[in-house]
């Protein structure tokens, strides 16, 4: 069987909302979602370090920020897997393409995924994408930028 998740993660890797605004981010996130069923699957969580949050099956390319080309997967996982296993000292990597230095959350996920201290995640949403609106929305009961990801695992 397979999982689904509608995960927002902070803009910025390290930062983490207090627990007044992650309170206030919840109301706004279960009003978004469709039943009570999605509303049961939400959870805040906080991480001591910085986490990868993979949007799981749903990656297909990876891609530099900069000139647009292509990050081969297996030697992007390689790149992650050497700074996870440091605890993420640093998140900057050197592209293979330009050779460009670029943080790993700054790369272009398709499907989109980041690296964060902190999520507000929903097991089984049933719903898809939150519309620009919704997120600026949660973004504002939060009080930082946020992006979003969809988990299939």
């Amino acid at each position: 069987m397979s999982d689904n998740y509608l995960t927002v993660i902070p803009t910025d890797p390290h930062w983490q909302p207090g627990k007044d605004a992650v309170d206030r981010a919840v109301t706004v996130l279960c009003g978004l979602l469709p039943d009570d069923d999605a509303r049961r699957g939400l959870e805040a969580k906080w991480h001591d370090s910085v986490e990868v949050v993979s949007c799981g099956a749903n990656l297909e390319t990876v891609s530099c920020p900069h000139c647009g080309g292509g990050f081969a997967l297996d030697r992007w996982a390689e790149a992650v897997s050497e700074l996870y296993a440091e605890g993420f000292p640093t998140l900057m990597v050197s592209v293979p393409c330009c050779e460009v230095e670029t943080s790993l959350n700054e790369l272009v996920y398709d499907w989109p995924m980041g690296f964060a201290r902190f999520r507000i995640e929903v097991l089984y949403p049933n719903r898809a994408w939150l519309s620009n609106e919704e997120l600026a929305s949660l973004t504002g009961a939060l009080g930082h930028p946020l992006r979003q990801i969809l988990i299939h695992v």
